[in-house]
């Protein structure tokens, strides 16, 4: 078993698909309107769906907002170069809600992103990637 997906539901889908692909580099993988249920379904990733975990943005034609709610946290993703990613995102208008730097209490370098709908976005230095947030 492995994790297929995390789905988002998103105001404006051009716009976070500029986010994904754009400013965190991800690729447009497939897109999928239904006309009858009015909504759309973009699937964005770093690499194939056979193999890789991927974001599901979920576009409801009638609605261009939605409460985040209490219980989401956020999407962690490994940065080659968290310093260089981050002035990136900044310089296309992104916005960084916490600078690189280590995790308090730890060593891990992170950083915050917040995609245009709110969602958080967690970067983490590759190098750290995989110890998770201990020293």
């Amino acid at each position: 078993m492995r994790i297929l997906h995390t789905m988002l539901r998103v105001g404006d889908l051009d716009r976070s698909i500029h986010f994904y692909t754009e400013l965190l580099g991800m690729k447009l993988l497939r897109k999928n309107d239904n006309e009858s249920y009015r909504y759309t379904l973009a699937f964005v990733g770093y690499g194939d769906e056979s193999s890789e975990a991927v974001l599901e943005l979920t576009y409801n034609w009638d609605q261009d907002k939605y409460d985040l709610g209490t219980a989401y946290g956020h999407i962690a993703i490994e940065s080659e170069d968290i310093y260089q990613q981050c002035e990136q995102i900044k310089e296309a208008g992104g916005k960084i809600t916490r600078e690189p730097g280590p995790v308090l209490g730890g060593s891990t370098v992170i950083a915050f992103v917040e995609d245009p709908d709110g969602y958080k976005i967690e970067l983490i230095a590759k190098k750290d990637a995989a110890q998770g947030l201990g020293s």
